[in-house]
């Protein structure tokens, strides 16, 4: 258990570990819990932050350093979706641009795009900034494993081993996870995210499938990020619950 929770913070995070962990599938148990603790960090230092600096400011620095200590391992995934994911592009080369390292045009969009969203979604959260953090946070993560979890496999690498060491058992208890953290925002807000993170999982393992065959590391990857700017933008939407 604690080489899978130390696998999880080394996958998930810049954090140095320092020993053996476990492999990435039975470190996804703890995705959720991992993320939720980010989350917990980010929203309690632009709480902070925002008892010196203006709003917009504080809500930039948690969103900088949510970015610096997560690697922005998931802001390349979806960099890197957005520019192999052009439409007529076939499965082989679709794949070779998903192992380009190289940012093109789309991807620095779409990484733009991400930072904008959030930035601005922090900046006018209806919940207190930790709970938001941590119930964004940690759905997301429990989103990336339950779509590898759906979906098959493709390409080689390291979202392919992530995937067949990936069991049913822990993708159910991190699912679980995620839909008990997202109740950290309330009840109302919760069924929301819930409802909108399933309908995203459910399209893109439809479209990756369909152009690729299967998902990446990359796919999900972008997964998580998409499924993390949704939850931000419900969370700072005042009108969206009664």
């Amino acid at each position: 258990m604690f080489k899978a929770l130390l696998g999880a913070v080394q996958f998930l995070t810049i954090l140095p570990v320092g020993r053996s962990t476990a492999e990435p599938g039975r470190a996804a148990l703890f995705f959720p819990l991992v993320g939720a603790w980010l989350g917990l960090l980010a929203g309690s230092l632009l709480s902070i932050s925002a008892s010196v600096f203006p709003i917009q400011l504080a809500a930039l620095v948690a969103v900088a350093a949510l970015t610096l200590l997560t690697g922005s391992l998931h802001e390349d995934g979806l960099a890197d979706v957005a520019d192999a994911f052009r439409a007529g592009r076939p499965p082989e080369r679709i794949l070779s641009i998903l192992k380009d390292s190289r940012v093109g045009v789309y991807g620095a969009v779409a990484i733009l795009l991400s930072v904008l969203i959030r930035w601005q979604a922090a900046a006018s959260l209806a919940v207190p900034a930790a709970a938001a953090f941590a119930a964004a946070l940690s759905l997301s993560r429990a989103s990336m494993v339950v779509l590898a979890w759906l979906a098959r496999p493709a390409g080689q690498g390291v979202g392919f081993f992530f995937s067949r060491t990936l069991t049913t058992p822990v993708a159910a208890a991190a699912a679980l996870q995620g839909i008990a953290f997202s109740f950290l925002s309330g009840v109302d807000f919760a069924i929301t995210l819930l409802a909108g993170a399933a309908v995203i999982i459910i399209a893109l393992r439809s479209y990756f499938e369909a152009r690729l065959g299967g998902v990446t590391g990359d796919c999900l990857g972008a997964a998580s990020q998409l499924v993390e700017i949704f939850a931000f933008a419900v969370l700072a939407c005042r009108n969206c619950i009664s």
